[in-house]
C-alpha cells in the first residue's frame, strides 16, 4: 500500500486513464494516496493491523466499480478482453485477503 501511495505521488499521470471522466482526477489521486498510505501504515503496526486489513478490504470494494467499468469499455485499458475479467477476480481475492487480515488480527474480547 505504501508503494502504491508513493506511485500516486511520483507518477500521478499513470492512473489518469483509469479514472472515469465523472471523477475529478486530482481528488481521485489525492484521496487514493492518503487512503493507501494510511492503510499501509496500519498494516505495519501490529496493534492496528486489524484496522489496516479492514481498510484494505473496504478500499478494494471501493475500487471494484472501476474494474467493473473497465469490463464494459469498448477498448479496455488493461489489455485484451480476458484481462478485465481477471482483474475483477483478483479484486475479489484482494477483498478477501483484507477481510482475512481483519479477522485474523482482531483483538480478543475482554
Amino acid at each position: 500500500m505504501l508503494v502504491a501511495a508513493t506511485a500516486h505521488v511520483i507518477n500521478p499521470d499513470f492512473y489518469a486513464p483509469l479514472v472515469p471522466d465523472f471523477i475529478n482526477l486530482d481528488f481521485a489521486n489525492i484521496s487514493s494516496t492518503l487512503a493507501e498510505a494510511a492503510i499501509g501504515i496500519l498494516l505495519l503496526l501490529p496493534k492496528y493491523r486489524h484496522w489496516g486489513g479492514l481498510g484494505f478490504a473496504l478500499l478494494m470494494v471501493g475500487f471494484m466499480p472501476l474494474h467493473i467499468w473497465e469490463l464494459f469499455r469498448e477498448q479496455p485499458l488493461v489489455g485484451p478482453p480476458p484481462a478485465p475479467v481477471i482483474r475483477v477476480v483478483i479484486q475479489v481475492l484482494l477483498i478477501y485477503v483484507g477481510w482475512w487480515v481483519y479477522q485474523k488480527h482482531k483483538p480478543a474480547d475482554g
